[in-house]
């Protein structure tokens, strides 16, 4: 397949073999999988998840490359589609799909939430991403984000193979790495409701240079004392930030915000 990479979309292709297997070894694909493809491009990581899956459904918002696909590899494993994975109906896929991706850097944060939050979630991604993100989300309390938060929560985050920009056509700016994300078989807490407990983290995360007492009173509609008295009850310094914290103290946030009702 012939096609020129376009700079709008954020198309790099990713041609090496052994970066290429390495990413379909990180989400541990094999016989009996069913596999979301997110932006499949020119088909090579495709090729090889046919050889390995038991059906693979590549997601393609580029309609030129969505038609063509199809026509380089014909082997009944594949289904494209032509849409925009964020509005991609999740629950169309069967229970434990893995997903495997090489998207455009500014897609990352929206494709994660929306793969986290779907009531169909997959069972190990391996996503292809800038390679500071990638380090981002598998990030320790000290660096955390409300990508990090967000991700943790739902899955083991690990690092996978690195691949730098030299290996992409054409390079982009930045050196990539896998990001794997396993699904969580149980939650990380019992009895929680998930709305509020992100409720009080955005609020957290919502004036990053600021301390939790600040960040949590404005985000919160609170008054600083009752700020205060939230995150003493939870065993929070009130002086921390919220790249401070782990996803335990949030959840003893939540907790103390719930019987305080």
């Amino acid at each position: 397949m012939n096609a020129t990479p376009k700079k709008s979309l954020g198309q790099h292709w990713l041609y090496d073999e052994a970066m290429l297997r390495a990413i379909c070894d990180s989400a541990e694909v094999g016989k009996g999988d069913t596999v979301l493809e997110v932006g499949p491009g020119l088909g090579t990581l495709t090729k090889q998840l046919v050889q390995r899956a038991e059906s693979v459904v590549a997601v393609e918002f580029d309609q030129e490359l969505a038609d063509a696909l199809p026509t380089t590899i014909d082997d009944g494993v594949l289904q494209v589609v032509h849409e925009d994975i964020l509005k991609f109906d999740l629950t169309m896929l069967p229970p434990g799909y893995k997903v495997v991706a090489n998207i455009p850097y500014y897609l990352t944060s929206n494709l994660i939430r929306v793969l986290c939050e779907s009531p169909n979630p997959f069972s190990i991604a391996a996503i292809l991403i800038q390679k500071e993100v990638a380090e981002r989300v598998v990030a320790k309390p000290g660096q955390m984000s409300l990508l990090s938060v967000s991700a943790q929560y739902y899955c083991e985050a690990s690092l996978g193979v690195f691949v730098g920009k030299e290996l992409f056509t054409p390079p982009p700016k930045v050196d990539s790495q896998v990001l794997a994300l396993r699904r969580r078989e149980e939650p990380l807490f019992e009895d929680v409701n998930t709305k509020q407990f992100f409720r009080i983290v955005k609020a957290g995360f919502s004036q990053k240079r600021k301390t939790l007492l600040n960040s949590l009173s404005a985000g919160l509609a609170i008054s600083k004392d009752e700020a205060k008295q939230l995150l003493e009850s939870a065993d929070v310094p009130a002086g921390h930030r919220a790249q401070a914290l782990s996803l335990e103290d949030w959840y003893a946030l939540y907790e103390v915000a719930s019987q305080t009702k």
